[in-house]
């Protein structure tokens, strides 16, 4: 089972909220998820990003791929992600 680490978009129109999820990447992006590793409210002024570092880094370790916008995520936070190549 290949899993990956993205974005779930939630909300209404024009007000945006994501949560950060450990997902099957063969399935939908509104499908049922693994685990939440964070959330992502971009409109908000205070608290926009929360992450669970413990977690993230766990699945990391597991070898989860993490997509190109949640890594930009983590790198803002400090949590430094190794790029691999995918073939």
């Amino acid at each position: 089972m290949s899993t990956t680490m993205r974005l779930k978009r939630l909300g209404t129109k024009k007000r945006p909220y994501y949560r950060v999820v450990v997902q099957d990447n063969r399935i939908a992006t509104s499908s049922k998820t693994i685990d939440e590793v964070g959330t992502y409210r971009p409109i908000e002024a205070e608290n926009q990003l929360t992450l669970d570092a413990d977690k993230i880094n766990s699945w990391i370790a597991k070898g989860v791929v993490v997509s190109p916008t949640v890594r930009d995520l983590l790198n803002s936070q400090g949590i430094q992600i190794q790029r691999t190549s995918q073939n």
